[in-house]
């Protein structure tokens, strides 16, 4: 693909600072500014995501889900499985799957305008270990078939463990993003279901707080 030709040469030096911030590599900037691109077109008619100008996107969209990246990269080495409850334009998930790509990754969308995008980003980006499931997240008839699951703006935490923990083998881990610390919502937590760990993430270009929470089944170790 060469969609990223069209985008403002500023979009490319913002996001290769957020990925040398990140530790990764620069040649990773081509595929997801291609991504960025079909976003952009498509969000002209589907309204796939309320952030709309080029720049935040490079911020908000795709290095927010990259500041994640180290916390998939076990998974991703040894093949395993990611879920990506809820994903939407495809966040964080297909920027995970670009710069993890030993990562097989299912975007779980029950949204059709949304999941046709999905489909189609996937098939030009050539996205091999990638697919789309049209479905609703408790209705996901695979369980324990995931090494982990995540989930971005979506829900309260013991609500994404109620519609999809069902998806999670043993030992599997709940990966969510938050904004600021969720005290409340750890406290609230599923029994059974435990803190494993959280850390805080910066994302390049972004001053509000992130957090990576880790959850999992009680008495499976962090």
């Amino acid at each position: 693909m060469n969609t990223a030709l069209s985008l403002p040469p500023a979009l490319r030096r913002t996001l290769e600072s957020g990925l040398t911030a990140l530790a990764l590599d620069l040649a990773l900037a081509a595929p997801l500014l291609d991504y960025l691109a079909l976003l952009i077109r498509w969000n002209r008619t589907y309204n796939l995501t309320a952030v709309r100008e080029p720049h935040e996107m490079v911020t908000k969209h795709l290095l927010d889900s990259l500041a994640m990246h180290p916390f998939v990269a076990e998974i991703a080495s040894s093949g395993g499985r990611l879920a990506d409850l809820g994903t939407g334009a495809g966040l964080p998930g297909i920027p995970l799957a670009i710069v993890q790509p030993g990562l097989r990754v299912s975007l779980v969308e029950s949204n059709g305008k949304k999941a046709r995008f999905l489909r189609e980003a996937v098939r030009q980006l050539g996205l091999e270990h990638v697919r789309v499931a049209e479905s609703r997240i408790e209705a996901l008839d695979e369980p324990g078939g995931y090494d982990a699951i995540t989930a971005r703006a979506l829900a309260t935490l013991p609500l994404i463990i109620e519609l999809g923990g069902h998806l999670l083998k043993p030992g599997g881990r709940l990966l969510a993003m938050k904004g600021t610390y969720p005290a409340e919502e750890i406290v609230a937590l599923p029994e059974g279901w435990a803190l494993l760990g959280s850390h805080a993430l910066r994302v390049p270009g972004l001053e509000a707080e992130r957090h990576l929470v880790v959850v999992g089944r009680a008495g499976h170790g962090s």
